[in-house]
């Protein structure tokens, strides 16, 4: 296992002369064309200007899902690709990505049917790739699944299964998956603006945020792959991203007092709420609000809180207020734009699955689709390069191993990821994580001065903000668990060699993930 050195990835990007496929963004998507890519033996490089998973891919629900809510919209082929995707993902990461047990309340007479008999569509639609079957349960039966339900005037309930995961160490072991491959895959390093020959893109010029130093990437399939600020790239041609923000708040554990995950399909507005147990809390969401800008750190609204807050409330026996929330944190959405409309569609109408567009300076654009179906996007981009002889057939002939990412699977039984965190999210790395200096000196729960050193040593972190959002969760979390911790991060960062830690700079964010 070796370390990856800042200098030596540095290197390894100024060594080769030109690659095959250049990806712009560290998110699910862009990650996953590196190690497609690279897998296939291209010469890959990958450049995210921030940290991975820094924007939507580390703020979601942190569901693995078919999507059940699209089952109603009609979009059968969506749902059964999804789950088949869910079903690698699970079997890719078993420490990192698990099957998880969801229960409908039901609180009308005619929930149960009318839901199960949805669900049992969605357990057809998945097949072999089913985690388990669909069952209708009684009020008491809910009750058990669900110890924190609101019991009064319930009928019974739904369960069904999907997965869930923790979605910013996922993207980190795909960019190390990446990164062993043979793929030059390098965060904090932004790309300043396209190289162009006859009118057509064929590079980049970047810099390394560290030392400043300047780069210029050559290759022959350039990929925008920016999530939701795709369309930053892509001036001349038509936006494409009509942008929406989900909210989520986090509050103990003892409010769903289970490890089983509450799903209402249908609140007072339409929307779908979730109650989801997550590394020892609880997280509650979403909300889906159009927005216009596209800022770094989106903020909640106080009618979405209150939304997410009054609704937690009719479900759960003890309603949510302000002051139990540990952390609250948005995701934007890169909702696809629909190329006809004369008037903005409502978000929850607009697509969920993903776009792919060469553009008109021979730039490869994707965005859109969600975190369960990365590798397909991958597996997509590839053909459309291919067909757009941006990389040779033969890119496509050279199969590339599949699921990725179980190179850190431990062979032990995984702990649940609805428990707290600690060590077991290593997987098979454990074992170099006891060995390492401070392994027993913890820092906060499930955070030890060895996991730090670990995070610079093999996953790539450099910022506090690295640390304590993306490679351990406790901002997500508990914001202000986060704030306290962060000098002695910081500390041990700069002993590492880290050159920018960012703490002033993190300690403004974990502000902004409190409430009042």
């Amino acid at each position: 296992m070796s370390e990856l050195r800042r200098s030596d990835l540095l290197a390894r990007l100024r060594s080769v002369p030109s690659f095959d496929v250049l990806v712009i963004g560290g998110g699910a998507t862009g990650l996953g064309v590196a190690v497609s890519a690279a897998r296939r033996g291209l010469r890959v490089a990958l450049l995210e200007s921030h940290d991975f998973a820094k924007g939507t891919s580390s703020r979601s629900t942190k569901l693995v899902h078919g999507g059940v809510r699209y089952l109603a919209q009609g979009h059968l082929s969506l749902v059964r690709e999804a789950l088949h995707e869910r079903r690698l993902m699970l079997k890719a990461m078993p420490h990192l990505a698990q099957p998880l047990a969801f229960v409908l309340p039901a609180y009308r007479w005619w929930q149960p049917l009318f839901y199960g008999i949805g669900l049992k569509l969605y357990d057809w639609l998945a097949g072999a790739d089913a985690l388990g079957p669909t069952r209708w349960l009684s009020a008491a039966q809910t009750r058990q699944h669900l110890p924190g339900v609101q019991a009064q005037g319930l009928w019974g309930g739904v369960q069904y299964w999907d997965g869930q995961f923790d979605d910013a160490r996922f993207a980190v072991e795909l960019a190390r998956e990446a990164t062993a491959a043979g793929a030059c895959v390098l965060n904090h390093c932004a790309v300043q603006h396209l190289l162009y020959d006859q009118g057509r893109v064929v590079g980049v010029q970047a810099q390394d945020e560290e030392s400043g130093q300047a780069l210029a990437l050559r290759a022959a399939c350039v990929v925008n792959a920016t999530g939701v600020w795709v369309d930053q790239f892509r001036p001349k041609d038509t936006p494409m991203v009509a942008p929406s923000q989900g909210v989520h708040l986090v509050v103990d554990a003892h409010f769903l007092a289970g490890t089983q995950a509450l799903l209402v399909p249908r609140t007072e507005d339409g929307r779908v709420l979730f109650a989801v147990p997550w590394l020892g809390k609880v997280i509650l969401g979403t909300t889906d609000t159009p927005r216009q800008d596209l800022p770094r750190e989106p903020q909640a609204l106080e009618e979405e809180i209150e939304f997410i807050l009054r609704e937690a409330g009719r479900v759960l026996r003890r309603k949510p207020l302000l002051a139990d929330v540990r952390s609250v944190w948005v995701g934007l959405r890169p909702l696809i734009r629909p190329q006809a409309a004369t008037q903005p569609a409502m978000t929850r109408q607009l697509s969920r699955e993903h776009w792919i567009d060469i553009g008109s300076e021979g730039m490869l654009h994707v965005s859109g689709g969600k975190w369960t179906t990365y590798r397909a996007i991958a597996e997509d981009v590839l053909r459309h390069a291919v067909e757009a002889d941006l990389l040779p057939a033969s890119a496509l002939a050279m199969p590339a191993d599949a699921p990725p990412g179980d190179t850190t699977s431990s062979p032990q039984a995984p702990v649940s990821l609805t428990q707290a965190p600690g060590p077991h999210l290593y997987g098979a790395e454990q074992s170099v994580l006891a060995q390492m200096p401070g392994h027993a000196c913890e820092l906060a729960p499930g955070l030890t001065e060895a996991m730090v050193r670990f995070a610079v040593r093999y996953e790539m972190a450099r910022t506090v903000e690295d640390v304590l959002a993306r490679r351990s969760r406790l901002l997500f979390l508990d914001a202000q668990a986060a704030q306290t911790v962060a000098p002695r991060v910081a500390a041990l960062l700069q002993e590492e060699g880290c050159e920018h830690v960012a703490l002033e700079d993190f300690q403004r964010l974990a502000k902004s993930y409190l409430l009042g």
